[in-house]
């Protein structure tokens, strides 16, 4: 059952995060509490020891403290936030560069798309979408939750919950 849910729950979570940033700019707050109660509930089955629960939670806090100030400076929005927190504490240290590195390249990736994309009339199918239509509108900030989404997914599987189900 243990390596169901580390297959399952996270990959999960962060693509329900990032559907929902896509169609409603929102992300949940109970996707982002999802994943903090689900990394408590599997990490002590993981072989973590307390000091290692300690440094991913420090991990996910040092994120959330960067993250909050990106929000208070209107960068980011508070979904985004909480999500790049939760993942942060579930990859910790080790794999948080990686992670960090990784949305920046994608996230950049994201903006120039979306800002290309607003450059371009809509098909008429496509504008009868209010969804569509919204993340055309020129002001319309961007779902940088699919960024942090598909990122998490890219880093997590070599993180040291795959390396534990492959010993």
């Amino acid at each position: 059952m243990y390596q169901i849910a580390i297959l399952t729950l996270f990959p999960t979570a962060v693509i329900f995060a990032a559907a929902m940033d896509l169609f409603s700019m929102t992300i949940p707050n109970r996707i982002s509490l999802a994943m903090v109660a689900g990394f408590f509930c599997l990490a002590p089955f993981s072989g973590l020891s307390l000091e290692d629960v300690g440094m991913h939670v420090l991990a996910g806090l040092m994120m959330l403290a960067i993250m909050v100030t990106l929000f208070a400076f209107n960068y980011i929005g508070g979904g985004d936030a909480k999500l790049a927190s939760a993942v942060a504490l579930w990859l910790g240290f080790g794999d948080l560069l990686d992670y960090a590195f990784c949305a920046s390249l994608l996230g950049g990736a994201l903006s120039i798309g979306f800002l290309a994309f607003r450059q371009v009339p809509l098909p008429y199918a496509w504008a009868r979408a209010p969804w569509i239509e919204r993340l055309h509108a020129p002001r319309a900030g961007i779902p940088y939750g699919i960024a942090l989404s598909v990122a998490a997914l890219i880093v997590y599987h070599q993180s040291f919950w795959m390396r534990g189900l492959a010993s």
